[in-house]
C-alpha cells in the first residue's frame, strides 16, 4: 500500500480553491483521496505495532479531520491543505509525546515528534531533567543515526535563561529550550514511491528513544519493547 500520485494533485487544486463551493463540486475526489490515506493509515498503524504498544488503536484514534477551526483564526479558508495522522499508545488525543505524519504538496511532507507545545509544568520537568542528566538526552539527539535523519532540532527558545539556572551553565541552550522538535521531510516522489511505508518506519524507530525519553520524564512511562 501506497500513497498515489493523484492525492497530491487534489489537494493542490484544494490549496488554489480553498472554498466551501469547490469542495462540495469535488467532494468525491476528496473521499476517494481520504479512502487512500485512511488504508495507508491503517497500514502504518500495523507496522507501529511492531515496536509500539498500538493495542486497540483504530484510524479514528489516530486520523485528524480535513476542516478548519476557523473560530480564532484570521485566516479563514474552511480546509486543511494537508492530510496528517498521529501514532502512539492511546491514540492522538493520550497526551503522549507521538508520531506525526504530515502529507502536503511542494516537499512539506514530514514524519516529527517531539516537545512541541510542551505546558508550563513540562518544561518544569524538562529543565530540571536536563540540569541533572543531560549525558543521557545528549546521547540520543546528538547520535551519528538521529542527525543524518532529524537533523536539527526545530522550535523556539527564551532569549535569556530561565529562572532558577546560571546563565553560566553547561547545558544553557537546552535548557533555554521552549519547544525541541524534531522533523524529517520527504520529497513528493519519496512518498509516493511503493517503499515510502518501510522508510518511514525506519525514520520513526530512530525518533523513538526522543519520544521514549520524554514520555518517561512527562508521564514515568517505560519505554515498549516486543515481547
Amino acid at each position: 500500500m501506497f500513497l498515489p500520485a493523484s492525492l497530491f494533485s487534489f489537494l493542490s487544486d484544494l490549496k488554489e480553491n480553498n472554498t466551501r463551493e469547490w469542495f462540495g463540486e469535488n467532494k468525491e475526489r476528496y473521499l476517494v483521496q481520504k479512502s487512500a490515506f485512511d488504508q495507508f493509515t491503517v497500514q502504518l498503524i500495523q507496522q507501529f505495532g511492531e515496536f509500539e504498544n498500538m493495542d486497540g488503536v483504530e484510524l479514528k484514534h489516530c486520523s485528524y479531520r480535513i476542516y478548519r477551526d476557523v473560530r480564532f483564526s484570521k485566516d479563514k479558508s474552511p480546509y486543511k491543505t494537508w492530510f496528517s495522522a498521529s501514532f502512539s499508545e492511546g491514540g492522538r488525543k493520550s497526551g503522549l509525546m507521538d508520531y506525526y505524519l504530515h502529507i502536503e504538496p511542494g516537499g512539506k511532507s514530514f514524519l516529527g515528534g517531539g516537545m512541541y507545545e510542551p505546558s508550563p509544568e513540562q518544561l518544569a520537568i524538562f529543565r530540571q531533567e536536563v540540569d541533572y542528566n543531560a549525558p543521557q538526552l545528549k546521547n540520543i539527539i546528538f547520535s551519528t543515526e538521529f542527525v543524518k535523519v532529524f537533523g536539527d532540532p526545530v522550535g523556539e527558545s527564551l532569549k535569556k535563561m530561565p529562572k532558577g539556572y546560571d546563565i553560566n551553565h553547561p547545558e544553557i541552550e537546552l535548557l533555554k529550550r521552549k519547544q525541541l522538535f524534531f522533523w524529517h521531510k520527504y520529497a513528493d516522489s519519496e512518498v509516493c514511491d511503493p517503499q515510502f511505508a518501510e522508510h518511514l518506519i525506519h525514520d520513526a524507530q530512530i525518533l523513538k528513544p526522543f519520544l521514549d525519553f520524554l514520555n518517561a520524564i512527562f508521564f514515568d512511562k517505560e519505554p515498549y519493547t516486543t515481547k
